[in-house]
């Protein structure tokens, strides 16, 4: 949480000195540290308590500095400062998609925008477009972009919040480790943003759990302590719930406590419909209690298979339940490795090496080593030579390893007309292809990926829809037609699993598993913490009811060279 709480303050701070119009290269050091703690592993106290903050990139004596004095009292001066020399409304503008700091500045200066409520105000009436380099087209943008704000601003990222989940329960485990929890709501769910986390705790103690859960360090505000339930706001503003139950009603309330309001009311139909009620404390004809320790004997008291939590959403599951036809969704231990992660060679973190030895950790059997293509100049993007070079380390290093394999590869941008950013000649030599946009998202992206796809030596296509979760929406994008070329060249899709992007989204997965189109479940890891995000790439696909058989990086080394050497033949 830490790391999370200093590279927002330093994001804002970047943010704050642009609107004030302030040196570049002070801006972008500090969004660069926002990066590296957002993507460091370690809690940056414990290298604080080493001595070693200065070791992290790009961290000079200033940062250093604002990172101790954080650590040590909560705040950052620099901040304060600088915080209150700017109206407060004005500093959650900063999130809106399309509104950059030098827009909202002119805004503030010129036409008095100090809140949303103003920023408003001025669209409406026409004068934020007559101000100099605005015009109609970039206004709407805008409006596009509160419009998107609005929507998402009371929901938290399922990456965020997610680990936040993991940490408390952990917490709870380690002081009552007689107790069973689990998450339960839209977080188990794996939706990938939600309102508030739900925890449910089967302990015959409720008021001491409840009781400790209040007084957590992280706690804000108590918001509720009863005998069953705790609500609490932590500092980082999320609402957290925590029920507790019996281990006599634990599957029943886990049931309830889990399901979208749709599936949960289609289940006390069929209940209903068979002279029975079901409810939070178990499953009953009339008051008779027939079961509730697990959700599985609920199910199936029901005439349903047990239907899994990322299913829930009353999107045609239940009927399939009660036929015994629900898919064997694929599971985290069903993917053998990843084929999108970057190295220090282009903007990532880590090693080739340190990657390769975290991934092993995790059980995998190959990475591909997938750096930014030369157009990418923002991210240190490989040149031509640069990336020979690369493929021959990459050979290099294979050699050394053992029931492992290193794939030499490239995320290589679709430029403005469609065409790729290396030659044939130098995507011929790579192991994978992945490719995406990355720049000029509104000028023709269907039409360019299209494009792009005709290219032989294509193999994946890289978050197809290029929305960032709560920051920026999809570009306008086809995805119908897009799935259709997919599995015309037998290209597979990304569901990237970094929790910003979960692109594919869910109901796109759902739309290409059933047309047959091939996925990949990747990290696009630029750390080697990141390559623990395939979980959120799981939950997603399994949300878009997609098996092991539907995912390629299911498959085993020798399964994906056949892959691809079956694809780019077929192509040519």
């Amino acid at each position: 949480m830490e790391n999370d709480q200093i590279a927002e303050i330093f994001e804002r701070l970047a943010d704050i000195l642009e609107f004030q119009g302030e040196n570049p290269f002070k801006i972008n050091a500090y969004r660069k540290a926002s990066r590296v703690l957002k993507d460091l592993p370690l809690n940056i106290r414990e290298l604080h308590e080493q001595r070693k903050v200065a070791t992290l990139p790009g961290f000079g004596t200033a940062l250093v500095k604002k990172v101790e004095q954080f650590l040590t009292t909560g705040k950052i001066s620099k901040y304060e400062q600088l915080k209150n020399a700017v109206p407060a409304g004005l500093l959650q503008l900063l999130d809106i998609q399309n509104l950059g700091p030098r827009t909202l500045a002119a805004a503030h200066k010129k036409l008095g925008v100090k809140n949303l409520d103003d920023l408003v105000k001025v669209i409406e009436n026409g004068k934020l477009a007559a101000l100099p380099g605005m015009g109609e087209k970039k206004v709407n943008k805008i409006k596009e972009g509160v419009d998107f704000y609005l929507s998402v601003s009371e929901r938290f990222r399922l990456g965020d919040a997610y680990p936040v989940a993991e940490e408390i329960i952990q917490r709870l485990q380690n002081q009552f480790p007689e107790i069973s929890l689990s998450m339960a709501g839209s977080i188990r769910r794996m939706k990938e943003t939600v309102h508030d986390l739900d925890i449910l705790a089967a302990t015959e103690n409720s008021k001491e759990v409840i009781d400790f859960f209040v007084q957590m360090p992280e706690v804000e505000i108590a918001i509720a302590a009863g005998e069953t339930k705790g609500s609490v706001r932590l500092q980082n503003k999320m609402q957290v719930d925590l029920r507790a139950v019996s281990s006599r009603n634990f599957g029943a309330a886990l049931q309830y406590f889990t399901g979208s309001q749709a599936h949960n009311i289609k289940i006390r139909g069929i209940a209903k419909k068979q002279g029975l009620k079901i409810n939070e404390y178990g499953l009953f004809r009339d008051d008779n209690f027939i079961c509730g320790e697990t959700e599985d004997e609920i199910y199936k008291s029901l005439g349903l298979q047990w239907i899994a939590p990322e299913l829930r959403e009353d999107r045609g599951e239940v009927e399939a339940a009660a036929q015994n036809h629900l898919p064997e969704l694929i599971k985290l231990s069903d993917i053998k490795g990843d084929l999108h992660v970057h190295t220090i060679g282009s903007d990532g973190h880590s090693r080739m090496e340190n990657l390769v030895a975290a991934a092993k950790k995790l059980g995998h059997q190959y990475l591909a080593i997938c750096d930014h293509s030369r157009s990418a100049g923002y991210a240190n993007g490989l040149s031509a030579e640069r990336l020979l070079a690369q493929i021959e380390a990459i050979k290099n290093l294979n050699k050394s390893l053992t029931d492992f394999t290193l794939f030499s590869g490239s995320e290589v941008d679709i430029l403005d007309d469609g065409s790729l950013d290396f030659p044939d000649e130098i995507l011929a030599r790579l192991d994978i292809v992945v490719v995406s946009i990355h720049s000029n998202f509104q000028k023709n992206p269907t039409e360019r990926i299209l494009t792009a796809m005709e290219n032989p030596h294509v193999d994946i296509i890289a978050h197809p829809t290029g929305r960032l979760i709560n920051k920026r929406d999809s570009y306008q994008v086809d995805i119908s037609k897009i799935i259709e070329k997919a599995i015309e060249k037998n290209i597979a899709l990304e569901i990237n699993s970094h929790p910003w992007r979960l692109d594919l989204n869910d109901q796109h997965v759902r739309v290409a598993v059933e047309k047959g189109a091939l996925l990949a479940i990747n990290t696009d890891a630029h750390h080697v913490d990141n390559l623990n995000y395939l979980k959120f790439g799981v939950g997603t696909a399994r949300r878009g009811w997609a098996t092991a058989k539907n995912v390629i990086n299911t498959l085993t080394i020798q399964q994906i060279r056949n892959w691809k050497k079956q694809r780019t033949v077929r192509q040519k």
